[in-house]
């Protein structure tokens, strides 16, 4: 097997490489999130830290990796005996498609079915213990697995409770994962758990780009000798960790720097206290990194910088990343407020008195003001959207929003034609009344083909949202724009986490275009409404026309996504083909949808006291669901929408 890569011979990356070394030197920090597109050595760097850490003294047998100097007392494969073997540190990879019990670990098939015993398997996470877990794609996981990775890097355990197991192990590991924000974001939950956060770019610099190219093909030519020749600056990195990690418990932080640390936290408007605790352990093991063993400032800015970027989006669409201007004036603010006494200050250096407040944002809503003819509608205040579904169950890609089977989800059912793996209980209920027939004497089963039942498993499955948005002057001349942008932005937001895919058609004029081509970043759909413009006559059945053909591109492309079609609009039509009504148009272009059985749903969004109900006539033709603006809001109008259209 090839030598990989290795880690002193990677070419840039500096905050990378700081932030991994960081967490080797001090674990509980949490981990690196690396952020970046396709082709930037991502996965390359993160495989090449394992050589850099220690080697371990572990239990001898111990399948958990018991420290011998301080045994876990509650390990399934205790109680340990005296002695130690020595290995060196792990890197587990977790991949994409793996199963719950790859991860955390299932019943002993081959023990349970020969010796008829109850015994546990381990799984990944107790092959990461004191190591390195990585997930390469970690916001392509399984939701699932996700509430369990999660669950065990904050408790540093896990838990099995599961075809009458019940198991806990120690699982403290070095959480790392890579991703590419184009092929969608990362649930929020998960993103705050990650300690630290690097985004990882190509580098523009010709220099640059030729030495990492002269470096690769030297490695790939001779991968022993590339290894060897750069195995004494390795060395030189893992003795640096060794020392680092003897010093940290020696690191003073002192009150100053903690001060620091809450001004600046309390600048970027960070939610909760992780962030805090964060930085400060940054800052601590940036400090026993250069060998020092007081914490300054400068530790703390780059902390800072590779603590809260992943922190401070108040919005799933806000741009990732810290401004070094905002960076600038927060640290000097805390300057200036660290020698102060919290106490002189009864207002604790809040914001200015609310009686400013309604000027500021007076003046705010003031700027920037666009013409009402065709500009573009600033968004209402987003919201907490119903939860909108396709009805049946589906095959599609992993997901939080309709119904679906799948490899890795919760056994629902034992069947005996179809599901993915065994069901072992419904193999051995199966097979038990027969045991006495087939002459069994002693322990194990006695099985045969018929007894075989496989386990059906239901999780979540991300869908296709496609948008259909009336942008035309009907729309804005009753400054409903903005309603209606709020709400689609809505929409948005809860297709981005439940990590669905998603398009934009708008209609407006004379005809319909497609503003964003299905995509699985959410954040270009919303770069696209927020520079929508209005105005001009109602193409309805272009637009319902321009939404079956996106959509039937996307069948052949992705067949196992199925669609869901969100068209808001009051129901007017007034543009059609010369010689055509606009109306009829717009019904049978409805009628094309609903003979493919695209579920549907129609959001209506006229208003007044006299409502023609158009919508709901269109919504009628789609064989869809028709819901009012207002019903779009989860805190007003509990329940789930389904779709009338079954897939």
């Amino acid at each position: 097997m090839a030598p990989r890569f290795p880690f002193s011979a990677v070419v840039g990356h500096d905050d990378l490489r700081l932030s991994l070394l960081l967490n080797a030197v001090h674990p509980a920090i949490g981990g690196v999130l690396v952020r970046g597109e396709k082709g930037t050595a991502k996965s390359t760097i993160v495989r090449a830290l394992a050589a850099l850490l220690p080697d371990l003294d572990v239990v001898p047998g111990c399948r958990f990796a018991c420290d011998p100097a301080n045994p876990d007392p509650d390990c399934p494969d205790g109680p340990h005996g005296a002695g130690a073997d020595r290995r060196p540190s792990r890197l587990v990879e977790l991949p994409v498609g793996a199963t719950e019990d790859r991860l955390v670990g299932s019943l002993d098939l081959e023990r349970a079915l020969t010796e008829g015993v109850r015994a546990y398997q381990p799984g990944l996470l107790a092959a990461a213990h004191r190591g390195v877990l990585y997930v390469d794609e970690v916001n392509l996981l399984h939701d699932h697995l996700v509430d369990l990775l999660l669950d065990a890097a904050a408790m540093g355990r896990a838990h099995v409770e599961r075809e009458g197991v019940s198991v806990s192990h120690a699982a403290s590991f070095l959480l790392v994962g890579t991703m590419n924000p184009e092929e969608g974001e990362l649930r929020p939950q998960l993103l705050d758990r990650f300690g630290l956060t690097v985004q990882v770019l190509a580098s523009r610099d010709v220099s640059t780009r030729t030495e990492v190219i002269r470096r690769r093909l030297s490695y790939e030519a001779d991968p022993a000798g590339f290894a060897a020749d750069w195995a004494d600056a390795d060395a030189e990195l893992a003795a640096r960790i060794v020392k680092a990690r003897a010093e940290l418990p020696n690191v003073v932080l002192p009150d100053t720097e903690l001060r620091r640390i809450a001004a600046v936290c309390a600048a970027f408007e960070v939610d909760g206290m992780r962030a805090d605790l964060v930085v400060a352990r940054t800052a601590s093991a940036h400090c026993a990194w250069r060998g020092a063993n007081t914490v300054t400032e400068e530790d703390v800015e780059i902390a800072v910088r590779l603590a809260l970027p992943h922190r401070r989006r108040r919005d799933p669409f806000d741009e990732p990343g810290v401004d070094e201007q905002q960076l600038q004036e927060a640290m000097q603010q805390a300057s200036a407020e660290i020698d102060d006494d919290p106490d002189d200050d009864p207002d604790g250096g809040e914001s200015p008195p609310e009686s400013q407040a309604p000027q500021q944002q007076q003046q705010q809503q003031g700027e920037g003001k666009a013409p009402k003819d065709q500009a573009p509608a600033a968004p209402s205040s987003a919201f907490k959207a119903r939860l909108l579904q396709v009805p049946g169950v589906g095959e599609g890609a992993p997901g939080r929003r309709s119904r679906a089977r799948s490899t890795g989800g919760r056994t629902v059912r034992s069947s005996t034609v179809d599901g993915h793996g065994l069901h072992l209980i419904g193999t051995v209920t199966a097979a038990a009344p027969h045991q006495r027939a087939r002459g069994r004497d002693g322990a194990g089963l006695r099985l045969t083909g018929e007894d075989l039942r496989l386990a059906v498993r239901e999780g979540k499955e991300g869908n296709l949202v496609l948008f259909a948005v009336d942008a035309s002057g009907s729309m804005a001349a009753r400054q409903r724009m903005s309603a209606v942008s709020g709400a689609v932005l809505s929409l948005l937001r809860d297709a981005y986490q439940r990590r669905d895919k998603v398009g934009v058609v708008t209609f407006r004029g004379t005809e319909a275009q497609v503003a964003l081509p299905p995509t699985s970043s959410v954040d270009a759909a919303v770069a696209r409404l927020r520079k929508l413009r209005t105005g001009g006559r109602t193409p309805l059945a272009d637009g319902l026309l321009k939404a079956h053909k996106v959509l039937s591109v996307e069948r052949l492309r992705d067949p196992r996504r199925r669609p869901l079609l969100v068209v808001v609009t009051d129901g007017r039509a007034t543009a059609a083909r010369p010689g055509h009504d606009p109306v009829q148009d717009s019904l049978r272009a409805a009628a094309m949808l609903a003979a493919d059985g695209v579920a549907t749903v129609v959001v209506d969004c006229e208003n007044g006291p006299v409502r023609l109900g158009l919508a709901d006539k269109l919504a009628t033709a789609l064989d869809g669901v028709c819901l009012r603006l207002e019903q779009l809001s989860a805190e007003q109008v509990a329940g789930v929408v389904r779709a009338t259209r079954a897939a």
